[in-house]
């Protein structure tokens, strides 16, 4: 709904890739926890790698809007793969929109066909909320950077080639902040053991350690101390994505209900004959098609970089995120006991959205942003 032919035809690309090279594979990928590198460059062939990168660097130059409806599109066949994506994606927009030209020549082209993958690294053992208080440090040394520290919770970690790194160059406090781009195989690089999670098995998730790891000087991103700025700009657009992953999940769950209700027997007839579940059902939509308004509302404040942009993004993010692991989890008891075997698709996207709710800052920090947004006025 709503959509030019433009976003109808690359939706439809997404979807039928979602359909053919991920949904076959989801299962396998989580339960054999596989990083699927070969269907990911497959995407990038599609334009998937850099979606809202410039084109002169290799990026497809989307909207915003368009990077919405394609991250739902393709969440419907892995939720965790493509939230993995999203992120990637994240890290060359703030390679592209805060790098100088000669770092956006070098690092973009080859993230946007992900011949190589980047991760973003802002998370600490003692700093997730709190992110301005983050200790890593980076000290200048001659023309090098020595980074000392530990990030958590790195998506890609140990798998990525690139690593966006938000670092203590100067005092206390956001100011004190700045951007590095560290090269997997730089001495000091090193990671933790792979995290079992829940969900998003389909993406390792490491520790990333710097111990006197020298970074050129050439590779910060922007200006000293403009590096938490640069993370809450990745992060606002990072919101609307993961949210859009969360609209997928949903979305599938929905359809998968609908198709179980149909075929399922219980007491003689169909459950889609039962009122209750009729309109349990149409909650479920009512409350997807909210979500969806809701974040691509957020997702062109956002492209047009108005005031209120902030405000609409974390409450996209703490809604559609909410909203959407409802959705799945109520996909779940609708479908009974099978539901809670992996051999039925709606547990896995129960596992894979609940995060959601706690990554990209958390639905707790979305509403202590909406709420100074709102007394600030």
């Amino acid at each position: 709904m709503g959509l030019n032919e433009e976003q109808k035809e690359f939706q439809k690309v997404a979807f039928d890739f979602a359909a053919q090279e991920m949904a076959p594979h989801m299962a396998e990928w989580d339960q054999k926890e596989l990083f699927p590198v070969d269907a990911m460059r497959k995407a990038a062939q599609l334009g998937f790698g850099g979606v809202y990168v410039r084109t002169d660097v290799g990026g497809s130059g989307l909207s915003r809007l368009d990077t919405s409806v394609i991250f739902e599109a393709l969440a419907t066949g892995c939720t965790s793969t493509t939230a993995y994506i999203s992120i990637h994606n994240m890290c060359v927009w703030m390679i592209d929109t805060f790098g100088n030209e000669e770092q956006r020549y070098k690092y973009c082209p080859p993230l946007c066909t992900m011949e190589k993958f980047a991760s973003y690294c802002l998370t600490e053992p003692g700093s997730g909320s709190d992110a301005a208080s983050l200790l890593t440090s980076a000290k200048q040394q001659g023309d090098h950077y020595i980074l000392n520290g530990s990030k958590a919770f790195i998506s890609g970690g140990g798998e990525s080639d690139v690593y966006v790194v938000m670092c203590r160059t100067g005092g206390p406090g956001p100011k004190g902040i700045s951007c590095i781009v560290v090269e997997k195989g730089t001495p000091g690089l090193s990671f933790g053991k792979k995290e079992k999670k829940v969900g998003w098995n389909s993406q390792p998730t490491r520790a990333v350690i710097f111990e006197d790891c020298a970074v050129p000087m050439a590779n910060r991103i922007g200006d000293e101390g403009q590096g938490f700025i640069i993370a809450m700009k990745g992060l606002n657009g990072g919101r609307i994505n993961v949210a859009s992953c969360s609209l997928g999940a949903a979305h599938a769950s929905v359809i998968l209900t609908r198709d179980y209700l149909n075929v399922r027997k219980q007491f003689g007839e169909p459950l889609a004959s039962n009122q209750y579940l009729q309109f349990k059902l149409a909650d479920m939509a009512t409350r997807l098609v909210a979500s969806r308004l809701m974040i691509r509302s957020a997702a062109v404040a956002l492209q047009e970089e108005r005031e209120d942009a902030v405000a609409l993004c974390s409450m996209a993010k703490l809604f559609a995120t909410d909203e959407c692991f409802a959705i799945c989890n109520q996909a779940l008891q609708m479908h009974g006991g099978y539901g809670y075997l992996k051999d039925y698709a709606v547990q896995q996207y129960v596992r894979d959205s609940r995060v959601h709710q706690i990554l990209e800052g958390s639905n707790e920090v979305m509403r202590m942003l909406i709420s100074r947004s709102l007394l600030q006025e």
